[in-house]
């Protein structure tokens, strides 16, 4: 079972074509969301950096391992910019992503603000076949090999005050990542669709609670279904869980260390049979808001 990401990576690039789900797994998806949704992008009010790092399947070798770093900021009322990089490493793999967003955004009755979003980029997707035992390799599978690919997305965000929602497709470029005339098939990664939404209750001055939900799916791939649910407490500490359908159950919890530094973590514990054979997820982030003082209230809640 040690060696199921080895054997994985043989089947993905050299055998037959797969579709399933291939972008970043993230279970904090909601203080995340400018990874997959352009459209996010610029609409906490201030200048924003993130970085969170998440290691998969603990003990299994080849595990993935993630990390994201992204910065956003609104230059105007109306106008955005963002940059986000991610790294995913499996097995020999490794594929590193670089997007610059910008979102528009058009306010609404109230408080209620929708934002359009696009985004331009490329990945760099490498194998290391000096990694992998085989027997009879394929004349193709040595040393290390490296593809270049743009991709461009979009993504439509529309939030208020204390809920938000929105719809996505970060990368809509289908792209073949192994291919050759003699070999009948490739591995490619396909469009992905995300959709997201979130609600924070005031239950009274000193509590909060937010459930949220992320919808993905890819054409061939079963619909996966993450649901949350948090609870803020006196606006510094963050407390709860979560449930991906027919795949895990997490624990969250999250610190409010200043008013512009916030950290958090997140277990997952596998439910499949996989479960069995390593010692679930952890996931951590960092993110920082500049503001001005110690008053300063960003435009939306810290919760999302």
């Amino acid at each position: 079972m040690k060696k199921i990401f080895y054997i994985t990576a043989i089947l993905l690039f050299g055998v037959f074509e797969v579709s399933a789900q291939q972008e970043s797994q993230y279970t904090q998806y909601m203080y995340n969301t400018m990874t997959f949704n352009p459209g996010y992008t610029g609409s906490r009010g201030v200048l924003s950096a993130m970085g969170l790092y998440r290691t998969q399947w603990v003990g299994l070798d080849g595990a993935p391992k993630t990390m994201n770093f992204s910065i956003q900021s609104p230059l105007n009322d109306s106008n955005a910019l963002g940059l986000n990089v991610a790294s995913d490493q499996i097995g020999p793999t490794k594929n590193t992503n670089f997007m610059v967003n910008y979102a528009y955004t058009i306010q609404g009755g109230g408080d209620l603000k929708v934002s359009f979003g696009i985004s331009g980029g490329f990945a760099n997707f490498e194998v290391d076949y000096t990694k992998l035992k085989m027997e009879n390799p394929d004349i193709y599978m040595t040393g290390v090999q490296t593809m270049f690919s743009p991709n461009i997305g979009a993504g439509i965000y529309v939030h208020s005050y204390n809920w938000y929602a929105g719809i996505s497709a970060p990368s809509l470029l289908k792209t073949d990542h192994y291919k050759d005339g003699d070999v009948a098939s490739i591995y490619s990664t396909k469009s992905h669709f995300y959709g997201i939404a979130g609600y924070v209750f005031d239950l009274n001055p000193y509590l909060k609670f937010k459930p949220a939900v992320l919808t993905k799916f890819v054409s061939g791939a079963p619909l996966a279904v993450d649901v949350s649910a948090n609870f803020l407490i006196n606006d510094k500490f963050t407390i709860g869980g979560a449930y991906r359908w027919d795949a895990a159950v997490s624990g969250l919890a999250g610190f409010q260390v200043t008013n512009g530094l916030q950290i958090g973590y997140a277990y997952d514990f596998e439910t499949t049979k996989l479960g069995k054979y390593n010692s679930g997820s952890h996931e951590f982030f960092l993110r920082f808001d500049l503001v001005k003082g110690a008053k300063t209230r960003l435009v939306t809640p810290r919760f999302f």
